[in-house]
């Protein structure tokens, strides 16, 4: 008599595992990617069209203050990692371990909830585009505060303001599937802990690192399949939206319908749109903030 399989309950796995018993290495991907996305896949351009953007960099480089010593959490192609700092890497994908430059900080094949280093190992930790790829945010926003004795960096969008780039009108279920992703700042505050401040920034027009909301003012940009593809987002849709969002932005710019309710977007110097830096330092000590509260 052949045995018949057993059932599986609902949410968990073949071996009966609920999500939350699974590692994020064996939930990795051939090209080693640890998140929801597969960048063996979609990131083989990702260099070519996501650059460090100077004016984030400085913001991020005023973020690390005094720091020495920095950990790059999902370092990627090796974007934002300042040059006056040592700096160790970490990423999980091969394909974009291998977009380095020449010269870029050494990189270890890690994931971001499992870092291979001891407590308070670095000055500072910085997490640049990619929180939104963590399996376990919690877990890995603990492990960088774990590793860094200053300030942790953050650099992601906040999912309550996405709606605000034109492409809302054209592909709203981009906007939906990056809100789906993106996690809640308010999650990110209670993850870091300590003193947490939380800032805007501003996208320059001509924005180098090519995420959805840097063509702002080029929307011919995102007609380009390798600049969609620099946007994981895109990867997660189907593809009859991906044609009607060709047809429909290619049409209202040939017509000039998109020049006449955004055309302004051409000549604005910053977009202020979803994007924020975040910056976790640590609480002080008992004794320091008993010495703040006495009096003199």
């Amino acid at each position: 008599m052949t045995a018949l399989p057993m059932a599986r309950t609902p949410g968990r796995d073949e071996s009966g595992r609920m999500p939350e018993d699974i590692t994020p290495d064996e939930i990795r991907t051939r090209d080693g990617s640890a998140g929801d996305a597969d960048y063996g896949v979609i990131g083989v351009d990702y260099g070519r069209y996501r650059q460090p953007e100077p004016a984030f960099l400085t913001a991020i480089t005023d973020a690390l203050g005094d720091a020495r010593t920095l950990l790059n959490i999902g370092a990627g192609a090796g974007s934002y990692e300042p040059s006056t700092l040592e700096v160790t890497a970490v990423e999980p994908s091969a394909a974009m371990r291998s977009q380095r430059p020449v010269g870029a900080a050494p990189v270890v094949d890690a994931v971001a909830e499992r870092l291979p280093f001891p407590d308070g190992a670095f000055d500072a930790a910085l997490a640049s585009f990619t929180v939104h790829q963590w399996r376990d945010l919690g877990a890995g926003l603990r492990e960088a505060r774990r590793v860094a004795r200053g300030p942790v960096v953050v650099l992601t969008c906040d999912p309550a303001e996405l709606q605000k780039s034109w492409l809302e009108e054209y592909a709203p279920e981009v906007i939906a599937t990056e809100a789906g992703r993106y996690p809640a700042i308010s999650a990110l505050r209670s993850g870091l802990g300590g003193d947490v401040t939380i800032s805007p920034l501003p996208i320059p027009l001509r924005c180098v690192d090519g995420f959805s909301e840097a063509y702002y003012g080029r929307p011919e940009m995102l007609l380009d399949e390798g600049a969609r593809l620099a946007n994981s987002a895109w990867s997660f849709v189907d593809r009859g939206v991906v044609e009607r969002f060709e047809r429909t932005l290619g049409a209202d710019l040939a017509g000039g319908a998109w020049d006449a309710r955004h055309g302004h977007l051409r000549e604005q110097p910053t977009f202020e749109g979803s994007l924020r830096l975040i910056v976790a330092r640590p609480p002080a000590p008992p004794a320091a903030r008993c010495a703040l509260a006495s009096p003199r």
